[in-house]
């Protein structure tokens, strides 16, 4: 397969050189017409190198320019990151009337509909003076007491 395809690109080129470049008939040419061919020859090679050096320019300019284009596209999207979503506190009558607008004009209680819960009281540890805490417990016998009581 391609083999073929080689091949067939092998003809096409052939073909299109055959039809831009007629072949060159030297035979019973005078000296001066080998040389006006020559001359014409040059010139046409000269004529094909610029627009050769033409074109180069030009590819070597996109390329350029689709460089710069891709730099500025990853700089744009590196500015641009995504925020982070902060929560927005609003009320209930807020919310109504942004979705509903002007049809909301009637208030609704929520706070009517929760039910109430009873908190258990902590209990206080009794406030006693620290001075007196320290001269009980210190020595052998508050070491003993906190011992007893951490055992029962």
């Amino acid at each position: 397969m391609l083999q073929e395809e080689t091949e067939q690109k092998k003809q096409e080129r052939e073909a299109a050189l055959a039809e831009r470049v007629p072949p060159l008939n030297l035979s019973g040419l005078s000296l001066q017409e080998l040389l006006d061919l020559c001359r014409d020859l040059h010139h046409k090679i000269d004529v094909v190198d610029e627009e050769r050096y033409d074109i180069g320019l030009k590819v070597s300019k996109n390329d350029k320019e689709i460089e710069n284009m891709n730099l500025k596209i990853i700089e744009i999207q590196s500015k641009f990151k995504k925020p982070t979503l902060r929560r927005v506190k609003i009320s209930a009558e807020a919310m109504l009337s942004v979705l509903l607008g002007s049809k909301h004009k009637e208030s609704f209680d929520f706070k009517a509909n929760l039910k109430t819960v009873k908190k258990e009281e902590e209990k206080k540890e009794e406030v006693t003076d620290w001075r007196k805490n320290v001269e009980a417990m210190s020595g052998m016998e508050g070491r003993k007491k906190l011992f007893d009581a951490s055992g029962n």
